[in-house]
């Protein structure tokens, strides 16, 4: 059940670059880790040119993304993966004037510290091992 968090200065984002970048980052998300497409959120917020820098200085356009995944044993190829095609995607959408200095995190949570649908994760693993999910 991942959240990807999505934050782009610069231009102004039609729906349809939003939409690709939520679906991009679902299937990349999904088959990287494979998790569950069905409960993976993300957010796109767009954040006014001037208020985010890199060393001091206000670029043309700028992104970061935030995975936040459970905590289970992701291996580095994997999340390596994940953020190598994160960017790719982030380029093809947002173009090649994109700074280097583009982060993508990769936030791995434990179980029981989040949920959705007021459960958490760890409750959720346990009902489903026990028959009572």
């Amino acid at each position: 059940m991942p959240f990807i968090n999505v934050k782009i200065a610069g231009p102004t984002l039609a729906i349809e670059q939003i939409c690709r970048l939520q679906r991009g980052l679902t299937d990349l998300i999904s088959e990287a880790f494979h998790q569950e497409r069905e409960s993976t959120s993300v957010l796109v917020e767009q954040v006014p040119t001037g208020k985010w820098s890199i060393a001091g200085d206000i670029e043309p356009v700028l992104a970061h993304v935030t995975a936040t995944v459970n905590a289970a044993s992701h291996a580095a190829d994997n999340k390596a993966r994940f953020i190598a095609e994160a960017h790719q995607l982030l380029k093809l959408i947002l173009g090649d004037g994109l700074p280097s200095a583009t982060y993508v995190v990769v936030n791995e949570l434990p179980d029981d510290s989040w949920g959705y649908g007021g459960i958490t994760l760890e409750h959720r693993a346990k009902s489903a091992h026990l028959g009572t999910a």
